[in-house]
C-alpha cells in the first residue's frame, strides 16, 4: 500500500492504470474482505460490462492472484460517482450479508467530511427531509412525506470551520438515501463545492466534489474485532482544510 498522496497522484491522471492496478488503492486486505480508497470520478458499479468501475477492477485484481477460481466481489455500501473515500468489498456472499446486516443494524459506521457552499448554520444540526428519486434525471428531490415514493432521510453535521465563503462539514447519515447528503444540503442553499448537478449556478466553481467517506468503522465478520480506517481527503475542494 502507498500513502495517500502518492495514491492520488497514481489515481488522478493514471486512470486506465489504476484499473489495472487496483492493488495500489487496497488499505487491508484479508481472505474475507478488501477496504480500499474510491477516487473521485470512479463508479462503484457500471452498466456496461467491463467498464471502468471500482467492481470491475476488484475483480481483475481477485483473478490475477488466483487465475483458477472465479472471483467475487460484493458491493456492501455505495459512494457517489464523483465523491472519494472509503469502501468494504466483500470477498463471498456469506461475508457480503453479515455487512450489509451491519449496515442495517447501523453496526458499521461511515463518517463523511464535506465542503459546503456558503455560512452553514447553525453550527450542529439534525437535518431531516422526505426524498424522491427522479430515474429520469438521475437525481434526488426534497418533497412531501404523502408523495408516492418518498422515503425519510436524516443526517447530523458539524461544522469544523469556515473560509471564502465555505464551510467544512462532518457528517453522519442515519440514512442511506440516493445523493442524500447532496440533496439535503443543498435543499437549503448550501450545495457541496464542485457539484454541477446540485449546485447554485450563481457560485458553482468546476473541480472535485466535496465530499470524502473519511472514516469507516465495522465489526470484522469472522474474528468480531472491532476495525477501524480514517483517510485525508484529496480532492481540489478539500485545499488547504486542516483536516
Amino acid at each position: 500500500m502507498i500513502s495517500m498522496g502518492r495514491m492520488w497522484e497514481f489515481v488522478k491522471g493514471k486512470e486506465c492504470r489504476f484499473m489495472r492496478d487496483f492493488r495500489e488503492c487496497i488499505l487491508y486486505e484479508d481472505k474475507h474482505l478488501i477496504v480500499c480508497y474510491k477516487p473521485p470520478g470512479f463508479p462503484v458499479q457500471s452498466a456496461g460490462t467491463g467498464a471502468m468501475d471500482i467492481e470491475f477492477a476488484c475483480m481483475n485484481y481477485l483473478h490475477r492472484g488466483n487465475p483458477h477460481i472465479q472471483p467475487f466481489v460484493g458491493i456492501v455500501q455505495r459512494l457517489d460517482q464523483p465523491a472519494e473515500g472509503l469502501m468494504v468489498l466483500a470477498k463471498n456472499r456469506k461475508i457480503t450479508g453479515d455487512l450489509e446486516g451491519q449496515v442495517r443494524n447501523k453496526k458499521m459506521e461511515k463518517v463523511y467530511l464535506a465542503v459546503a457552499e456558503g455560512k452553514v448554520e447553525p453550527l450542529e444540526n439534525d437535518l431531516e427531509d422526505w426524498l424522491v428519486k427522479d430515474s429520469k434525471l438521475r437525481m434526488g428531490k426534497v418533497m412531501s412525506s404523502s408523495v408516492k415514493g418518498a422515503k425519510r432521510a436524516c443526517l447530523h453535521y458539524q461544522v469544523l470551520g469556515q473560509r471564502d465563503n465555505r464551510s467544512l462539514l462532518e457528517i453522519h447519515l442515519s440514512t442511506g438515501r440516493y445523493h442524500q447528503i447532496r440533496v439535503q444540503l443543498s435543499h437549503r442553499g448550501w450545495p457541496l463545492a464542485g457539484d454541477s448537478k446540485y449546485g447554485r449556478k450563481d457560485n458553482y466553481r468546476k473541480g472535485d466534489l466535496g465530499l470524502c467517506a473519511y472514516r469507516l468503522r465495522l465489526f470484522h465478520p469472522v474474528t468480531k474485532k472491532e476495525m477501524h480506517w480514517e483517510i485525508r481527503p484529496q480532492g481540489d475542494a478539500f485545499a488547504g482544510w486542516n483536516v
